[in-house]
């Protein structure tokens, strides 16, 4: 039997076909690509939360698992810390670092094949090499924090509503258990989940054509929404023996309100009529929100244990109450606050922490070493530089969408409206509530900005798909006339 060579179109033909071995190639590839900030920083990228999060996970683990129940467990995301910690143990934190870029490469390449499922690999990993320079996506990646979680838990929505036709079984299953880490990770994702959820409906409310066809999908990523925070309820009742959202979490509404003016104008108008815990400091009220929960000598944490549960349970009284009093005044911080919010989005907030580098002989002891030689705990990351890059990928990528917006609305592409549309969403929601209810923060609004080069991106590439398969039906209307 003659056995033929196979030829360059042979190969060709092989190369626009690609196996299951291929597309889990091109994923690891993308993740490799989105880990560089890894190498470069020569460990993996921390914040001063990072540690609390490594640290909870033992903690919270023992009273599940052993029953060995403690007085304190932390305030942050239990669930964050529990997924971690097998990956690291309080060992090593590259695991970690290797999970959440995997995590990213994955869904990422999942967006890409709805757009272009017949030649897939080659526009995703431009585009994750693209994102992984040009944006923080990277950078945010190797964060340890659950900060990368909600642009992935976005990014599923879009899939399971407008883009569930190409995805298989499996592939479902793991965004929602994406999805469900992702809310259960952070109270923002909470709060922007419920808020995506009824954004597609209303969208169903106002679009019936495609009632049925999305009435499931958006009842799935509802229930996971409920599903998510059914376990926050029971995880936190379990622990403190009451049902909560957030735990044990710090007065922060408190702090904004007092920074922003209203809130300190109101205390020193009424407090001589008042009983609230907060009183007791209206004489030396800082004037910035940070200073106010965070600092050493700060009101929160200088305040004894009945104190902090006083501040917690007078907070809404006193926030409903300086709203009445001054709601213009707090209308118009809050809209500067948001205005702040949505233009800042640099690195600034990766630089070295001394609390950080202090935390290791709890937390991680035999990595102190490795991580002392990192250039984030020298100071020396090119964060500058990096601000300058994302700022230009924005302000370009901005400039694109704006270009084929007529194009979009004119073609009526359903996942590329629907994708837009949860983008552009999230981008203002995530800044308005963050800059109004927490304070201005650069990582607030970096760790989800790079979703707007990402959708410039996803327009010229739904723009190549459609003009390649214009010019192939032009090409078979003319064969099928010379035929005739």
């Amino acid at each position: 039997m003659q056995v033929t060579r196979p030829s360059v179109r042979d190969l060709a033909q092989c190369l626009k076909r690609p196996s299951h071995l291929w597309n889990a190639v091109a994923v690891f590839l993308g993740a490799l690509l989105i880990s560089w900030p890894t190498f470069f920083n020569r460990f993996p990228l921390l914040y001063p939360d990072s540690m609390t999060y490594i640290g909870d996970g033992r903690i919270v683990a023992r009273a599940i698992f052993l029953h060995h129940f403690s007085d304190y467990y932390g305030m942050r995301s239990f669930f964050y810390s529990l997924v971690i910690l097998p990956f690291h143990w309080n060992f090593t934190l590259w695991p970690v670092a290797a999970l959440q870029c995997l995590l990213v490469a994955c869904v990422l390449w999942l967006v890409v094949r709805s757009f272009a499922p017949r030649q897939t690999i080659l526009p995703y990993l431009v585009l994750v090499l693209l994102l992984s320079l040009f944006t923080g996506m990277s950078w945010y990646s190797t964060l340890i924090m659950p900060d990368f979680l909600g642009p992935l838990l976005y990014l599923s929505f879009y899939l399971l509503v407008f883009a569930r036709e190409t995805l298989a079984p499996w592939e479902r299953i793991i965004l929602y258990l994406i999805s469900w880490w992702a809310i259960t990770s952070h109270t923002t994702h909470l709060l922007l989940a419920a808020g995506l959820c009824m954004i597609l409906a209303l969208l169903l409310a106002v679009d019936r054509r495609d009632f049925h066809h999305r009435i499931r999908p958006v009842l799935e990523v509802a229930a996971i929404v409920a599903l998510a925070a059914g376990s926050q309820l029971a995880l936190y009742s379990y622990l403190y023996g009451k049902p909560s959202l957030n735990g044990e979490q710090p007065p922060f509404l408190t702090a904004r309100i007092i920074a922003d003016g209203p809130g300190r104008w109101y205390l020193e108008k009424h407090c001589g009529e008042l009983k609230w815990a907060i009183c007791n400091h209206v004489h030396n009220l800082p004037g910035d929100s940070d200073e106010f929960l965070w600092g050493a000598d700060g009101i929160y944490q200088s305040a004894t244990e009945d104190e902090m549960r006083r501040l917690s349970q007078e907070e809404i009284p006193f926030v409903l109450a300086t709203l009445r009093a001054y709601p213009r005044q707090q209308f118009s911080r809050s809209a500067a606050s948001f205005w702040g919010q949505l233009t800042n989005f640099g690195f600034d907030d990766l630089d070295a922490s001394s609390w950080v580098l202090d935390q290791f002989a709890t937390v991680l002891p035999r990595a102190r070493s490795s991580y002392v030689g990192s250039l984030q705990a020298r100071s020396v990351l090119p964060l500058d530089l990096l601000d300058s890059i994302q700022n230009w990928a924005v302000l370009a990528s901005l400039a694109i969408i704006t270009v084929f917006v007529p194009l979009l609305w004119r073609r009526h592409s359903p996942r590329l409206i629907g994708l837009s549309i949860i983008i552009v969403s999230i981008v203002v929601a995530n800044a308005l509530i963050t800059g109004t209810v927490s304070m201005v923060e650069d990582r607030f609004e970096c760790r989800v900005i790079w979703l707007v080069p990402l959708l410039a991106a996803i327009c010229v590439l739904d723009w190549q798909a459609n003009r390649k398969q214009a010019k192939q039906r032009t090409a078979i209307a003319a064969i099928s006339r010379n035929q005739d």
